[in-house]
């Protein structure tokens, strides 16, 4: 009899991860699928089911999901659901928007994706910061490549008041940060996300970076408890980089009706320039689902239960975030 042949177990694979590579050459981290791969590194993600189209070029593959795209608006042969989510223009047009921003200005790394759920309920809590929104933006693209799902993100009144952002954070999936239009996303089984930090966290001084800003009176554990939906924490390490905010111009503030108006190195100074951010290297982790079904509803009307769980799930973040700074070898490379 022959001599055995030791086959050696990619550890990568095993362990359900993508088999392909990011544009940086690193192994894709994103959950992969029947094939061994996740939706972006599919290897037949540009071609159809037929042999015929497995030698045209991305150019055709894209023109004739452009023309499909724009039949189906022609027709009116797409879903809006009751919260004014788009899933087909967000899936067609939003998304590969936001693509070479996540690929290969940022060069976004994910962690932790096995602790999102394929199906059901889930709340993402995650830290806010960057001056402007961009990290909500990430880790919503981040859920949908990591996973196939759309993130339903709460948004302040503000973001859904400005002309044009607020119509395309609606068609995006996104909808006012308050109890019925959580709760009734959560009780349809949605991923939702939440940034409890709010305008404290994003719009937060430079010299606070990943320093966390409270969580308010924990409305979110609330919401979770009451649909007994899973908290999962997310820590987004890079957003602080992306505006270095060095001062706030309050007066300026008030006279528009923000609830800040930054300063960075490059903004005013810049113009129109200084808008645009610097290229850090992100990192979005998410942690260990923190589940709230064995406590009940009745666990809402709790305040030192709530408060426990939300400075349990601050906590937690704020150690993610820690750890993460600890093995960045450096803010842009």
């Amino acid at each position: 009899m022959g001599e055995a042949r030791v086959i050696p177990i990619d550890k990568h694979v095993a362990r359900g991860l993508c088999r392909g590579r990011t544009a940086g050459g690193r192994p894709c981290r994103n959950r992969a699928g029947e094939s061994g791969y996740c939706r972006r590194h599919e290897p037949a993600a540009l071609a159809t089911a037929t042999a015929e189209v497995e030698d045209r070029s991305r150019f055709e593959v894209e023109l004739e999901r452009l023309l499909s795209f724009t039949r189906r608006r022609m027709t009116g042969d797409y879903a809006v659901d009751d919260f004014g989510f788009d899933a087909d223009l967000t899936e067609n047009v939003l998304i590969p928007m936001l693509r070479p921003v996540y690929d290969r200005w940022w060069r976004i790394e994910q962690k932790g994706l096995e602790n999102l759920p394929s199906e059901g309920a889930a709340l993402l809590v995650g830290n806010h910061s960057g001056t402007l929104p961009w990290d909500a933006l990430m880790m919503k693209l981040g859920v949908f490549e990591g996973i196939g799902r759309h993130c339903r993100l709460l948004a302040a009144d503000l973001a859904l008041r400005l002309p044009i952002v607020g119509e395309l954070a609606r068609k995006s999936g996104n909808t006012l940060a308050c109890e019925p239009d959580t709760v009734r996303l959560l009780d349809k089984g949605e991923v939702v996300g939440v940034f409890p930090e709010g305008f404290k966290g994003v719009g937060k001084p430079f010299r606070e970076r990943y320093k966390l800003q409270r969580f308010g009176r924990g409305g979110f554990v609330e919401m979770a408890l009451k649909t007994g939906a899973p908290i999962v924490p997310v820590a987004i390490v890079g957003a602080e980089e992306i505006y270095p905010m060095i001062a706030n111009l309050r007066p300026l503030a008030r006279l528009f009706g923000f609830p800040y108006f930054p300063v960075t190195p490059t903004f005013p100074l810049l113009g129109p320039l200084g808008a645009i951010p610097l290229p850090s290297r992100w990192m979005i982790e998410y942690g260990e689902p923190i589940p709230t079904g064995g406590f009940g509803p009745d666990a809402a009307m709790d305040p030192m239960f709530v408060f426990n769980m939300t400075d349990q799930v601050r906590e937690s973040i704020q150690q993610m975030l820690y750890r993460n700074l600890m093995v960045r070898r450096n803010v842009f490379f």
